[in-house]
């Protein structure tokens, strides 16, 4: 097999530090929940999606989203709540996609069960809406091939790895993971990056992710780690 040759760009790792703000939205019922998560900012979206990937980043699979949770544990709606809990994150290319999947799970439920949407949250136990607001930092790291990528992505810290896998393609709207988008794009490898963006890191941790596309790298260009974890 060849080895692989240089970039016509090379990749710079980037990392982020996140920062949670409440809005001051809340909601008591299934009705507001809906109408807010139809008007809230997309950083709200994203963090009520994301929460509990970006805190607990060495666990899997991905549990349930917010929105889930809420409708399952304070409103005891489990029905509801597996519906929310069964939304598939990955067929959504852009916040706004995934707004209106949640939208249209909470909508059909109401047109089928309409007394669920008075139903009042117990007590001071409202949905709490809030947002991801995150700080883009470079690292420093630099590929300037495949070789090169490997080896630093076996350095870069899993909030890197975050950045480049979930927000890059979600929440950036750049329709891929940032690793696949190079190798296709600068690297001319498009099978290599298929595999990559067939991947779904939703059942990784942020490690077992790192580890696969370390393989699916080693495995393309026959370049060995030095220094990997």
């Amino acid at each position: 097999m060849e080895q692989a040759g240089a970039a016509r760009e090379p990749f710079r790792f980037s990392t982020r530090l996140s920062l949670s703000e409440l809005t001051g939205l809340r909601a008591a019922t299934v009705g507001e929940l809906l109408a807010l998560v139809r008007e809230v900012p997309g950083s709200c979206i994203y963090h009520h999606t994301h929460r509990f990937l970006q805190q607990h980043q060495y666990l899997s699979p991905e549990p349930p989203n917010d929105f889930s949770y809420w409708v399952t544990e304070v409103l005891g709606d489990k029905d509801l709540g597996e519906r929310l809990a069964s939304i598939d994150v990955m067929q959504f290319a852009t916040i706004r996609a995934l707004r209106d999947g949640i939208a249209a799970t909470i909508e059909r439920y109401i047109a089928e069960n309409p007394l669920v949407k008075m139903k009042l949250a117990p007590g001071n136990s409202e949905f709490h809406f809030v947002k991801s607001v995150s700080f883009i930092i470079p690292t420093g790291l630099v590929a300037r091939d495949l070789g090169e990528f490997a080896e630093a992505l076996g350095r870069a810290t899993i909030e890197s790895i975050y950045y480049h896998v979930f927000e890059a393609r979600l929440r950036l709207e750049r329709g891929d993971n940032d690793f696949s988008n190079w190798i296709e794009d600068s690297v001319g490898d498009a099978a290599l990056a298929r595999s990559i963006s067939r991947l779904d890191p939703y059942t990784y941790t942020m490690e077992d992710l790192r580890r696969t596309i370390i393989r699916l790298v080693e495995r393309r260009t026959e370049v060995p780690r030095a220094g990997a974890r």
